[in-house]
C-alpha cells in the first residue's frame, strides 16, 4: 500500500523522523477523539498502522483507549513535543460534576509564592477538595495571572480569591507548613473546623513574621535525603491529610 491517508509512501518517508513521530501524534489524537465520542476511528487506525509499516515499527494490536494515549505520549515524546500534563483532549474531563460541594470554612494563605505554576497547582488541588478559600500575599502571582489560570486548568474561576492580603484578618489557628524538625507531622496533628494553613516561599519558607503569628507548625515526615518537597506538592499531601480526617469523622458522626 503506497498511499495512507493524505500522504504516499514517499511523502511520508521524506520526512524527518521527528515530522514523522508528529504526524503518528496527530492522528493518534484524532483516533482518540472519535473513540471518545463515540465515532468511527477504524479506518484511521489501520492508516495509523500504516504509517507504522513505512516507519519499519511492529503492528500494534491494543487498541485500548489506555493504549492509544500511550503511544500518543511516546510519540510526542520523539517528536520532542513536550506537555506540562498529557491530556488529549477536552474529553478526558467529562467525569467532572456540575457543582461543587459546600467549600469547607479554611483560609488558604499563600505566603510570598514567587511561582505562578505553583500557585494554578494549590488552587486546582483547593478546587478539586473543596477546601476553603485562597488569599494571596502581596508579591504573589494572583488568579490575573495567565500561568495561573493555565495551571489551574480554568479552576481559578471557582476558587474564592483574594488579593493583597495579610494574615491578621484571617481565621486562627494560624497553621504553617514548615521543614522545622520540632514540628508535629501533618499525621499526628487533629485540624479543627476552621482554620488557616499557610504554606511559604519557594526557596525560604515561610517569612519569619508568618512563623511568628502561628499557632501551630507542621511538616511532612520525610526518609529521603532531600529535606523538603515542592511547595504545591506538600501542599497537595496536607490537603490529602485534612479530607481523609473530615470524612473519618463525619463517617463517626
Amino acid at each position: 500500500m503506497d498511499k495512507c491517508g493524505c500522504f504516499t509512501k514517499r511523502k511520508f518517508q521524506s520526512f524527518c523522523n521527528q515530522k514523522q513521530h508528529k504526524k503518528c501524534a496527530e492522528l493518534l489524537r484524532h483516533i482518540y477523539k472519535n473513540r471518545v465520542s463515540q465515532l468511527e476511528w477504524e479506518a484511521d487506525w489501520e492508516n495509523y498502522q500504516q504509517l507504522l509499516q513505512w516507519m519499519s515499527q511492529p503492528y500494534v494490536e491494543d487498541q485500548t483507549i489506555e493504549m492509544i494515549s500511550n503511544l500518543c505520549y511516546q510519540h510526542e515524546l520523539s517528536a520532542g513535543i513536550q506537555r506540562r500534563e498529557h491530556h488529549l483532549l477536552p474529553q478526558v474531563a467529562k467525569g467532572d460534576r456540575e457543582e461543587s460541594a459546600p467549600r469547607w470554612p479554611i483560609a488558604i494563605y499563600l505566603d510570598h509564592l514567587r511561582s505562578a505554576h505553583n500557585v494554578g497547582s494549590i488552587i486546582r488541588t483547593v478546587e478539586a477538595f473543596a477546601l476553603g478559600s485562597v488569599y494571596f500575599s502581596t508579591d504573589t502571582p494572583f488568579i490575573d495571572n495567565k500561568q495561573v489560570q493555565n495551571t489551574s486548568m480554568g479552576t481559578y474561576q471557582w476558587v474564592e480569591s483574594f488579593q493583597n492580603q495579610t494574615l491578621h484578618t484571617l481565621p486562627k489557628p494560624i497553621i504553617a507548613l514548615e521543614t522545622c524538625p520540632t514540628a508535629k507531622t501533618i499525621y499526628d496533628f487533629r485540624f479543627p473546623a476552621t482554620f488557616t494553613l499557610v504554606v511559604g516561599n519557594e526557596e525560604y519558607g515561610c517569612s519569619e513574621e508568618t512563623l511568628a503569628m502561628a499557632d501551630v507548625i507542621l511538616n511532612i515526615p520525610l526518609r529521603g535525603r532531600k529535606n523538603s518537597l515542592n511547595v504545591a506538592n506538600a501542599f497537595a499531601l496536607i490537603a490529602g491529610e485534612i479530607v481523609r480526617q473530615r470524612i473519618e469523622q463525619e463517617e463517626i458522626l
